[in-house]
């Protein structure tokens, strides 16, 4: 296989991945806006999902739970391709959960 079509191949996967991460996401945000939140996709690379919480869920002390034990769960079950789901932190030395140095 050349490189242009193994590169090709790869962006199809990436994109068939991302597609099933959103779409799981998807399914988990009504539950994080019943809280008055919600969740982004911020990034993929090697096994990690980065989101990003906003709304009421941005700073909230329970967000980093939330993301270890129901987000990453659901996406790890769902998509084995996932091996940890991080919370991107909004400012710099701001820690995901809203605590700060």
């Amino acid at each position: 296989m050349s490189e242009n079509q193994q590169s090709v191949e790869q962006k199809e996967v990436s994109a068939d991945l991302l597609e099933r991460i959103e779409a799981t996401i998807n399914r988990i945000r009504p539950y994080i806006r019943q809280d008055g939140g919600d969740i982004q996709l911020v990034d993929f690379q090697d096994g990690v999902v980065t989101v990003r919480m906003i709304g009421a869920c941005a700073g909230c002390f329970m967000a980093s739970t939330d993301i270890s034990e129901g987000v990453q769960t659901i996406l790890m079950e769902e998509v084995p391709e996932v091996t940890k789901v991080v919370m991107e932190a909004e400012s710099e030395g701001e820690v995901p959960g809203g605590f700060w140095y």
